[in-house]
């Protein structure tokens, strides 16, 4: 299977690795053979990451960084380069959620959130992808969620920083992909990850969900990684500025919710 995605010895840069939906994405790179740089401003998370991808037999390296410090994220840059030569992939993973009201939330809130959930995607785009863009080869997959689409209420701003990521990742399709780059989009439904799991140990919640769920469970970590791992490849590589939603069909029970007498 990794001689058939093609990434063997690819250097593929993940931010967030530390944990949750980034960590299964570096790892599934490193079952395919790539080289990993696991970034997360969480030493330890990072780190266990890296060394979790070396015992898979892959290159590995962990890099401290905060990707919204636009000047650590330069020097991860540079490190990776200065490293292995090159950035192949680099998948904008990093996340936060806030709760809060439209009519209440405050700027603060606001703007933390959009900073790293947005901005700081535009920022390692930049710092990782100019390497790929003075090579004329890379491809980009950026972490979105069905929350770009559908809005997430009290949430602060979520789903508004999450629309913002499946918009900048078309913005990069079209303006790198004559300079040979690609920038996909993979938008996950509901997720047991660290940042999730609160959620799950409510009684009843993990039940509710997976009713709701057309394929009838919640997603695990990998099954977004192996998406994302897809999309960066080389069996993708006619593939930009799409966005591929990886939520068992849960997007397509909207009209479920309306009475319909006689049908089911």
């Amino acid at each position: 299977m990794s001689e058939w995605l093609g990434l063997r010895e690819k250097v593929c840069v993940v931010t967030g690795a530390g944990s949750g939906i980034g960590q299964a994405i570096a790892l599934a790179f490193a079952s395919a053979g790539a080289t990993v740089v696991a970034l997360d401003r969480d030493r330890d998370g990072c780190r266990r990451t890296a060394d979790e991808a070396k015992r898979a037999g892959a290159t590995a390296d962990a890099i401290v960084c905060d990707v919204t410090e636009p000047d650590a994220v330069a020097a991860a840059a540079l490190q990776t380069t200065n490293g292995f030569g090159r950035c192949d992939v680099l998948v904008n993973n990093a996340g936060i959620l806030r709760p809060g009201d439209v009519a209440t939330v405050s700027l603060a809130d606001w703007n933390a959130l959009m900073q790293v959930n947005l901005t700081a995607y535009l920022c390692c785009a930049q710092a990782f992808g100019r390497d790929m863009l003075a090579r004329g080869a890379g491809a980009l997959v950026h972490i979105a969620s069905i929350a770009a689409s559908e809005p997430q209420g009290f949430s602060g701003a979520y789903s508004v920083s999450k629309a913002g990521v499946a918009m900048l990742s078309r913005q990069i399709a079209f303006e790198w992909g004559p300079r040979g780059v690609r920038s996909n989009t993979v938008s996950p439904g509901l997720v047991r990850t660290p940042m999730s799991e609160a959620f799950y140990q409510a009684p009843g919640v993990l039940e509710r969900r997976e009713q709701v769920v057309p394929l009838r469970r919640v997603a695990a970590p990998a099954d977004i990684a192996d998406v994302v791992v897809f999309l960066a490849s080389e069996r993708a590589r006619y593939v930009t500025g799409q966005e591929v939603v990886v939520d068992g069909g849960f997007a397509q029970t909207l009209m479920s919710h309306v009475p319909r007498p006689g049908f089911g």
